[in-house]
């Protein structure tokens, strides 16, 4: 159990750190460069973590590598981007909260992980917290800015849990589970890969839908650097590590923190007003969130493949690799 509650503070890191980065994307960074915002997102972050692992994909982790990159990078990174410009930074992070039911699904279909009753009415309280946080503002919402925030819920959630499969060698399909090339790769690496995978995809389409790169003052400068080491290489990695080791339907509730942060970024910073109305959808949101945490009945996802060792020291899911060994 006390293990339980230290993965679930660490995964917590990433929510709150992509609720924060609406804000600072919306703030500073230039709006008519979507792509460009992705790609130095992506790529970056991408790199230090290559430079961390210093480990390559094999076998069949190039191509895993390529999908991933595609879905929870280059298409995501985008959709986010022009949500968090479309959107105030509150409702933009709002629409996220449905991402709990939307992985619960993605788990379901994909790895055959049903999702307990607390989960599913911390879900559906999550769910009501948003709708009353969505219809409290008193600015105007944006159809095609929630339009683009839902995309990126499906996009990612089908997205995250397809990486929880890979890593953990579940439903992968007769004689590739228990392989260290098919399963095994490795927090750190498997995030290091499909980030460089997917900012490499974007930097190409960059140059050609929006020309030159945009000028960078130094608050956007700065502002990059928060969102490629902080909300993407440091946030994606401990994200991964708690879908490796907690149910996806918890890694799904803690996920409901990245709209708590966005709003009171919002309100706090940004000076957008926040009404009673979203005030008790607020609360409704933390309620669900505390309704799904894992409780003394509830264990790690620890469903690796048969021959993987046991993972050294207190953050496991961190590791490199499988072993102690690193390829180069």
């Amino acid at each position: 159990m006390e293990g339980n509650k230290r993965w679930v503070a660490l995964t917590a890191v990433a929510p709150v750190a992509w609720g924060a980065n609406y804000f600072v994307t919306h703030a500073f960074l230039p709006a008519d460069h979507p792509l460009y915002g992705a790609a130095l997102r992506a790529l970056p972050a991408g790199l230090v973590l290559l430079a961390l692992c210093r480990r390559r994909p094999r076998g069949a982790w190039w191509g895993r590598s390529a999908v991933l990159g595609l879905l929870n990078v280059s298409v995501f990174f985008v959709l986010v981007f022009a949500a968090s410009q479309l959107l105030p930074t509150s409702v933009a992070s709002t629409v996220m909260a449905v991402s709990p039911l939307a992985m619960m699904l993605a788990a379901w279909l994909l790895m055959a992980e049903r999702p307990g009753s607390a989960h599913l009415a911390g879900a559906a309280i999550g769910l009501g917290g948003v709708c009353l946080m969505l219809l409290g503002g008193e600015d105007g919402i944006s159809v095609p800015g929630v339009l683009v925030s839902a995309a990126a819920v499906l996009v990612s959630s089908f997205g995250h849990i397809l990486a929880k499969r890979w890593n953990t060698g579940t439903g992968t399909g007769t004689g590739m589970t228990g392989t260290a090339e098919a399963a095994g790769a490795g927090v750190l690496a498997s995030t290091a890969w499909q980030l460089t995978a997917g900012g490499l995809l974007l930097l190409p389409v960059a140059v050609a839908v929006e020309g030159a790169p945009p000028p960078v003052s130094p608050s956007a400068l700065l502002a990059f650097c928060y969102v490629a080491l902080v909300a993407t290489a440091l946030a994606f990695s401990v994200w991964f590590a708690g879908l490796r080791r907690l149910p996806a339907g918890t890694v799904g509730l803690i996920g409901l923190l990245n709209p708590v942060t966005g709003v009171l970024l919002g309100t706090a910073v940004a000076g957008e007003v926040l009404t009673g109305r979203q005030l008790g959808g607020l609360a409704l949101v933390l309620a669900g969130v505390a309704l799904g945490r894992p409780t003394a009945g509830t264990r790690p996802d620890r469903r690796l493949p048969a021959g993987t060792p046991a993972a050294p020291g207190p953050h496991p899911g961190l590791r490199s690799g499988p072993g102690p060994s690193r390829s180069t």
